[in-house]
């Protein structure tokens, strides 16, 4: 029977992939930013007002489902004690209430601006194509 070689991590590269929720966020923000701009000089002000209300909604998700994935983490790494996961539950289904209530507002004031809404949605995609491109681009700087 053979042993496994315990695994072992740079400080460096752990500390640079510890930031990446970090840089996700930040590139959600920058490219919200840019992007309803765009949608207002390309589409109008409709479509980019959806946009920017779909990408508050994407953003909102995200920091939220980062908050449940940290507390179930921190439930699973600490067996001995009991917590109620109603709270948790209860974020977890409004992210979901907020995204329908929003697509019906919308909806109801501006059919157009529905698109801009389901774009916006997508900001999260977006913003972890560009933490890939980084981390790649540092990868290649680096000498890999």
């Amino acid at each position: 029977m053979t042993t496994a070689a315990p695994l072992t991590t740079d400080p460096n590269s752990e500390a640079f992939y510890s930031g990446a929720l970090v840089r996700i966020s930040r590139f959600m923000l920058v490219l919200a930013a840019a992007l309803t701009a765009a949608a207002w000089w390309r589409y109008g002000w409709r479509i980019a007002l959806g946009f920017l209300c779909g990408s508050a909604v994407a953003y909102l998700n995200f920091h939220w489902l980062k908050r449940v994935v940290s507390a179930l983490a921190d439930r699973a790494t600490q067996p001995g004690q009991v917590h109620s996961s109603r709270g948790v539950v209860l974020r977890f289904l409004l992210r979901y209430v907020l995204m329908g209530l929003g697509a019906y507002v919308i909806f109801t004031v501006s059919p157009a601006s529905l698109y801009g809404l389901f774009a916006g949605l997508f900001l999260p995609v977006a913003a972890i194509a560009c933490e890939a491109a980084y981390e790649m681009g540092v990868a290649l700087k680096s000498g890999f």
